[in-house]
């Protein structure tokens, strides 16, 4: 549909949505020394009225080696926040993951700035 975002957006104005994000800092992708927000791989955090959080994200390639757990590893960082009701994380490829999403520290970190 013409028009449509790639990526859904997220409920940033939400009171739980920061505090998403920095549990969602502190997964790793093994491979690479940086945090999985700051690679860009969580394209949306939606965060319903009754505090049900929802989580899309990709990896950096299908064959990734911890693509089975790494959905696991961020729903295990987000659930135990204070008021988190329930967290249903969903692993897409599309669209891609690039290297232009990630963010200027992750692009600082890796060396490519």
């Amino acid at each position: 549909m013409e028009g449509t975002p790639l990526i859904k957006p997220s409920t940033t104005e939400h009171p739980l949505y920061d505090q998403v994000v920095e549990a969602c800092r502190t997964v790793h992708d093994p491979e690479i020394p940086v945090n999985i927000y700051d690679l860009g791989l969580i394209y949306t955090i939606e965060i319903s009225d009754e505090n049900e959080v929802e989580i899309i994200m990709t990896l950096t390639a299908p064959g990734c080696p911890v693509a089975g757990e790494m959905p696991g590893w961020v729903a295990e960082a987000v659930e135990p926040l204070p008021g988190v009701k329930t967290v249903n994380v969903q692993l897409v490829w599309e669209p891609q993951w690039g290297m232009d999403m990630m963010s200027d520290e992750a692009r600082l970190e890796l060396g490519f700035m």
